[in-house]
């Protein structure tokens, strides 16, 4: 705990009195995000670090393994589905980008058998579940399960999967169709730093160029 009290201390001290006035303005006027990123909770994939984002430029989503389940209207709790609701209906986003990354150990756990044995079991197990699909598509392209080259396959057509997923949303849909919201999918290599982008046409992932200082 007290290494977050000194982390806060330096935002305190070297931060936010040159932000001071964003802050008060977002306080006062409230939040305008852009582009919602539905991301990993894994702490080494911030996207605010990423994308070099300031305060109120982002509304991000964090969860296992950067997953959207299916839209669905039974009475649980659905955290990731409210999220989105709420950045579609309420703040109107114009982009929703959904990020994985390398070595995804919610990834990883699936390749493991965690999540195929259907929605039973533990909470991870269940939520995992979303991504068996991904999974059977990767093991028939010929990969080899356990191996690093069918983990970073499946990262990416786990991203694939959910962006299906988050088009099924009724919200996303309409919107969407008016012109007024796009989705995007990326893989982050954090041994790089180097970002991917999800071809909508054929799912292929590129790297985005950096011009050299």
């Amino acid at each position: 705990m007290e290494s977050l009290l000194a982390g806060y201390r330096r935002f305190r001290r070297t931060v936010y009195p040159g932000q001071c006035d964003t802050y008060r303005s977002l306080a006062a006027d409230g939040q305008s995000p852009r582009a919602m990123v539905i991301g990993c909770c894994d702490s080494r994939v911030d996207p605010a670090a990423i994308f070099d984002a300031g305060p109120g430029e982002l509304f991000v989503l964090r969860n296992v393994a950067n997953l959207v389940p299916p839209f669905a209207t039974d009475a649980g709790h659905h955290g990731t589905s409210a999220a989105i609701e709420f950045a579609v209906g309420a703040l109107g986003v114009a982009h929703i980008l959904i990020m994985g990354h390398a070595s995804c150990g919610g990834i990883r756990a699936l390749m493991s058998g965690v999540g195929r044995a259907g929605n039973g079991g533990s909470h991870i197990e269940r939520w995992m579940s979303i991504a068996v699909p991904a999974l059977e598509k990767t093991l028939q392209a010929g990969y080899a399960a356990g191996t690093d080259a069918c983990a970073a396959a499946l990262e990416q057509a786990a991203i694939g999967h959910s962006l299906d997923n988050l088009k099924g949303f009724p919200s996303v849909r309409d919107a969407a169709a008016a012109g007024r919201l796009q989705v995007h999918g990326a893989w982050f290599d954090i041994e790089t730093g180097a970002l991917h982008l999800r071809d909508a046409t054929d799912g292929s992932y590129h790297p985005v160029a950096v011009p050299e200082p």
